[in-house]
């Protein structure tokens, strides 16, 4: 266990961000806003460079953190990024102009994401990124899997949510929905999904054809 903890921080710390994005987490925690670790920024943007995505979706603006991870990714990609707080999003599009990212390639839509994902067309989008409530983490799901096309990937921050999910004493409502949520999920047949315990966990699943 030693050894892995040590892994995990050379991982950690291994990551470089840009002043941009660093400056957007220093305000992400100044507004009390949890954003993604660095190491786990990174494999989402590799993600997103590895399937070329030209569209993507995320679940949970925060002030634009994980967003600039992702178009780090997709120089050329579309972001559609959702959240229910106004102000939180005027940040993120600062930060994003600041990155030198044009206006035209990020969609802000403010609005609880469960109002707004069942209008949004399925099977059009490369990925979908979810870091948002953590109750409503299997409903972002089955939306994201909606949406993706086949090959298209969704990823779900937070994972392990704290370390609780990986102990089965832990019976909360949320680290019961995450431990329901990655359990579902390997055994489903129509995903091939990865989770890896970079972080608070990143868990990957990539949308089979039909």
């Amino acid at each position: 266990m030693a050894d892995q903890v040590k892994n995990w921080k050379f991982v950690g710390d291994l990551v470089v961000e840009s002043d941009v994005i660093a400056r957007a987490r220093a305000q992400s925690l100044e507004l009390g806003i949890e954003p993604i670790a660095p190491a786990v920024g990174a494999q989402a943007a590799v993600v997103v460079a590895a399937t070329g995505a030209a569209n993507v979706v995320e679940i949970g603006t925060g002030v634009g953190v994980s967003g600039l991870w992702l178009l780090t990714g997709g120089t050329r990609a579309m972001l559609t990024s959702i959240d229910s707080e106004l102000d939180h999003q005027q940040h993120a599009r600062s930060f994003f102009t600041e990155a030198g990212i044009a206006s035209n390639r990020v969609r802000l839509i403010t609005g609880r994401a469960l109002d707004v994902l069942p209008r949004m067309n399925e099977n059009v989008y490369d990925v979908v990124f979810v870091d948002a409530d953590p109750g409503s983490v299997i409903e972002y799901v089955e939306h994201g899997l909606r949406l993706v096309r086949p090959g298209g990937t969704v990823m779900v921050a937070h994972a392990l949510w704290k370390g609780r999910v990986a102990d089965p004493a832990q019976r909360d409502e949320i680290a019961g929905g995450f431990r329901s949520l990655v359990t579902e999920i390997a055994g489903s047949g129509a995903v091939v999904s990865a989770l890896s315990p970079v972080s608070d966990g990143l868990l990957q699943i990539t949308k089979l054809s039909e």
